[in-house]
């Protein structure tokens, strides 16, 4: 029967075709922020060059310059932190990112943690679960503007407020994307990504949001690979903890393999080059045949690193810093087997970021900022306001360029967190999953057949009765316990937002089962969806050749299975003008998607009622 049992797939061609649409369109207004700092710039930079010419100078005025170099550790932490927001935020492109995300990435990592976890994880998933496209695409540029923001803004409060956004949005997507890196899940191992790879973002943005002075001395350096020091021993500890499955290979000879084995097995199966491939297997069956070996190894290398980082020993820890990137890279390869290949990558898992945040704390322990010599290239030093002048007028072509970088940055940030608040603050779910699920509406315009039938209060209602009203009208089978009662819901929740216009409007549904049809089901129907005191809604009934003659009249079929078992039916519903015209043909498949389909559908149908409200 057309409109039943469907279900919708990572890759729908209607959604991922919106998803196209909607990053066009914000990408068209990237280029028109661009552009309108790009004519700023140039405008204060004529603006300058009259003064300038005004003044009898060819130059800038020297005046107070910065003292210090940008920290190295800082240096490194900045940019390697905005490379990775920016990879990530293109891993978002990924067409499978609006349905594939929640049920392939999200859902699964919060399965084994607690109730509450789940919970909270399930209200932030509702946002993403409403509006796919919108949420996919806010992620993208929210992404690729942190990691641009960190890139452009070397100095001053702007960079440090880089890092700021950058740990407020990282401590979103770790809470509701990671499931607080799984941390109160069963199975939490370092190896396979533990506490999760955006709380380590989230560390290397409060480095970067840190004062200059901060590195002034070598005690964050210390302080930073101390800490780490603490986190490898205990990773360590809990590795070696007995009953976990880490010490077997393979449980007792049987074809059940240990933890890691298990892991690193099941990331060998994914879609990925050939060669990558085959050394993540080998791992596999390595640890297969040596477990409790492999996992000794893994320990004892752990606690030999964090006791090193925690001696404060310059000689141990460089050797120190040097096994663990070592350790981070081929574990980040032969089992977190790069962490964003298989079409729902996200990320690149926990050990790049690891690495670079072991790299900084070495450098900022061993290497701290040294003053340079004065400037000679006039371009280079930030002057002071002239008396009388603005000091935009003032601002050196360089420092002009950083600030007009970073207000691009942050204005992309923007492009993407605005749709996404706009989609958290709606709690209907976006139309274009019922039109995914069940096709564009057709719009036409033609006389609706004629129907005379009465309702279930037992008055006679006919289409020329309700002229002059808008009418949305479906079939429904009044003892359905599946599609129908959340067909009903949608002309409800439809109702419900239109608000004073709902005078305007009747919902009007058919019985579409030749059995009980009787105005007793009707109204049992009624009472059970809430529906009993609705002033505009109607459930129309009749004799079975009244029902079969407006069913065929307006093309929907209605079949008998299982000796009067199940009544299949077509799911559809036409909007009609208060001149008695269909305007539109929806298909209503609620399909397996729940609430969001649901209120998808009303409101595509309450989209469909005010064009024609408004014609």
């Amino acid at each position: 029967m057309p409109g039943m049992g469907r279900t919708l797939q990572s890759d729908n061609p209607t959604i991922v075709s919106a998803f196209h649409t909607a990053l066009l369109h914000q990408l068209f207004v990237v280029f028109v922020i661009g552009a309108i700092l790009a004519v700023a710039f140039n405008v204060i930079r004529s603006v300058q060059f009259r003064r300038l010419a005004a003044a009898g100078r060819v130059t800038f005025p020297a005046g107070p310059r910065w003292e210090e170099a940008e920290p190295p550790a800082r240096r490194i932490l900045r940019i390697g932190f905005g490379i990775l927001w920016i990879f990530d935020g293109l891993l978002q492109l990924q067409t499978s990112m609006p349905l594939g995300l929640p049920t392939a990435v999200i859902k699964p990592s919060a399965s084994t943690s607690p109730a509450w976890v789940q919970h909270v994880v399930d209200s932030g998933l509702n946002i993403w679960t409403l509006h796919p496209v919108q949420a996919a695409a806010a992620t993208v540029w929210i992404q690729v503007g942190l990691g641009l923001w960190l890139l452009v803004a070397p100095r001053g409060l702007w960079s440090r407020f880089g890092g700021l956004a950058s740990v407020g949005w990282g401590l979103v997507v770790w809470v509701f994307g990671e499931a607080f890196g799984g941390i109160f899940a069963p199975g939490l191992s370092w190896l396979f990504g533990a506490p999760g790879a955006v709380l380590l973002y989230c560390v290397g943005g409060l480095l970067v949001a840190l004062p200059d002075r901060a590195y002034a001395t070598p005690r964050l350096g210390r302080l930073v690979l101390t800490l780490t020091g603490v986190f490898f021993i205990g990773m360590a500890v809990l590795q070696a903890w007995p009953g976990r499955g880490f010490w077997q290979g393979r449980v007792h000879a049987t074809a059940h393999v240990g933890t890691l084995a298990g892991m690193v097995t099941q990331m060998a199966q994914i879609s990925q080059p050939h060669f990558l491939a085959a050394w993540v297997s080998s791992f596999g069956d390595f640890d297969t045949a040596h477990g409790w070996a492999v996992n000794l190894g893994v320990v004892i290398l752990m606690v030999a690193i964090g006791v090193a980082l925690c001696s404060g020993r310059r000689r141990l820890i460089f050797p120190a810093v040097l096994g663990a990137v070592a350790l981070c890279l081929a574990d980040w390869v032969l089992v977190e087997d790069t962490g964003f290949l298989g079409g729902t990558g996200t990320d690149v898992n926990s050990m790049l970021p690891t690495a670079l945040i072991l790299v900084a704390g070495y450098v900022a322990l061993v290497r701290l900022p040294a003053p340079i010599p004065q400037a000679t290239n006039v371009d280079e030093v930030i002057p002071q306001a002239t008396p009388g002048g603005r000091w935009w007028e003032w601002l050196t072509p360089v420092y002009l360029m950083r600030l007009v970088a970073a207000l691009g940055a942050v204005a992309i940030v923007l492009v993407g967190t605005a749709p996404m608040t706009l989609a958290a603050a709606n709690p209907n779910a976006d139309p274009i999953i019922s039109e995914a699920l069940n096709g564009t509406p057709n719009v036409i315009d033609a006389p609706a057949p004629a129907f005379s039938l009465v309702d279930q209060h037992g008055r006679p209602v006919s289409l020329s009765s309700l002229r002059g009203h808008t009418v949305a009208l479906t079939f429904l089978d009044p003892v359905c316990t599946s599609d129908c009662p959340l067909i009903a819901q949608e002309f409800h929740q439809a109702d419900e937002r239109l608000g004073s216009r709902d005078k305007k409007v009747y919902f009007v549904a058919i019985v579409a089962n030749p059995i009980y049809r009787n105005i007793a089901f009707t109204d049992a129907f009624d009472r059970q969806e809430g529906l009993a005191h609705v002033g505009n809604w109607l459930f129309l009934t009749g004799s079975v050749e009244q029902l079969r003659q407006v069913w065929s009249s307006y093309g929907v079929l209605v079949e008998t299975a299982g000796a009067g078992a199940m009544i299949a039916h077509s799911d559809l519903t036409f909007v009609i003008d208060a001149r008695g015209n269909e305007r539109a043909e929806l298909e209503d498949n609620p399909g397996s998607g729940g609430a969001p389909s649901v209120t998808s559908f009303s409101s595509l149908l309450l989209d469909r009622i005010n064009l024609v409200l408004n014609s």
